[in-house]
């Protein structure tokens, strides 16, 4: 008798516990989705304020003029695997091929700017 009390005891432990980590796992997703990824705290327009003062003379409606099959278009991002912040941003405090280092130039923070400008720019094949 004590046996399969302490069977069920086990039993239900094991479901409580089982829950009570879904309930951890559920508050976890909802409060990360809560707080806004870094990347989302950004103003479009001084992004695109940034890169006209310091990328059109080459980027101009997302072309490339030195290399233009490394343009800013989506699917170019996509295929150069510059789709992501932190590559587009790693490219433009360090410069590439043609594309000068703008690191001694800009803040990191209006580095960030920039990519952001670009992913949303390309998205919109930089027509807004």
């Amino acid at each position: 008798m004590l046996l399969r009390k302490h069977i069920q005891f086990l039993i239900i432990f094991r479901i409580l516990m089982k829950k009570i980590k879904n309930l951890i796992i559920c508050f976890i997703v909802i409060s990360n989705c809560l707080i806004l990824p870094k990347s989302w705290a950004f103003n479009l327009e001084k992004g695109k304020t940034l890169f006209n003062n310091n990328c059109i003379a080459c980027h101009k409606d997302g072309t490339n003029v030195i290399l233009p099959e490394k343009n800013l278009k989506k699917e170019m991002l996509e295929a150069n695997g510059m789709n992501k912040i932190d590559a587009i941003m790693y490219q433009v405090l360090n410069g590439k091929n043609g594309m000068p280092a703008f690191g001694g130039r800009l803040e990191e923070n209006e580095i960030e700017e920039i990519a952001n400008y670009v992913i949303i720019a390309a998205e919109k094949n930089f027509e807004f």
